[in-house]
């Protein structure tokens, strides 16, 4: 069954790296990956992202392929609205957050003076993977609704539909790690030489959240596509 699905599956990992680069998954997802000097940190907001949209993805899937249960395109665009909201409430955190300086320190190694980047906010850490998780259980739910249509449309199989929806996960979280890794190294390069240039773009970054979540709820509310 699997052998004569793979072209299916295949194009389920082709989706899943295509749906991470949806510009509100990068914007949400770089207001909280830019706030690391470290790349390695960076990338597990990606995974952490990941983690929950494809859990998120999976749960649906199986309560709608199971019971053949259709979402109601109100309640998708509803989803839609929250991720508009978050959107806002991300950047808008980005642009007021005043825990996170970076300040370039020389401490002398080797008889030399080298210059660092701390985050003087050690705290931000421990939770800025939960808030990763969060974001990408949110970003799941929103995309229920189209990911099944696809899914019903084309599988049969409830087996095969959820393995299709792991390997649109892989796909999404592989590539949205890779998005989080990348975008912190010009962070890294840039601010070894220029901290304070971080404070400038992170708030631009914080910026473009908050417009595009504002054209998103436009869209949805003022444009008539959910009518409460």
């Amino acid at each position: 069954m699997i052998n004569q699905s793979l072209p299916v599956l295949i194009l389920g990992l082709i989706l899943g790296i295509k749906h991470a680069f949806d510009a509100d998954h990068i914007l949400a997802v770089s207001t909280l990956a830019t706030k690391h000097n470290n790349p390695f940190k960076a990338a597990l907001i990606g995974a952490f992202w990941g983690l929950g949209h494809t859990i998120t993805l999976l749960l649906t899937g199986f309560l709608i392929l199971f019971f053949k249960i259709a979402i109601p395109p109100k309640i998708s665009l509803t989803m839609e609205l929250l991720v508009g909201g978050m959107l806002i409430v991300l950047g808008m955190a980005t642009i007021l957050n005043k825990k996170i300086t970076y300040h370039n320190h020389k401490h002398k190694h080797d008889d030399k003076n080298h210059a660092h980047i701390h985050d003087e906010d050690n705290k931000l850490h421990d939770h800025i993977h939960k808030k990763s998780f969060l974001v990408g259980v949110i970003h799941g739910l929103a995309g229920s609704g189209g990911l099944m249509l696809l899914v019903l449309s084309t599988i049969n199989s409830v087996t095969v539909g959820l393995y299709y929806i792991l390997i649109f996960g892989i796909g999404s979280t592989g590539a949205m790690t890779s998005i989080s890794l990348l975008l912190s190294l010009p962070y890294l390069l840039a601010f070894q030489k220029f901290p304070n240039l971080f404070q400038y773009i992170n708030k631009i970054a914080g910026m473009l959240s908050v417009i595009f979540g504002l054209v998103l709820i436009y869209e949805i509310i003022m444009l008539g596509k959910l009518i409460f």
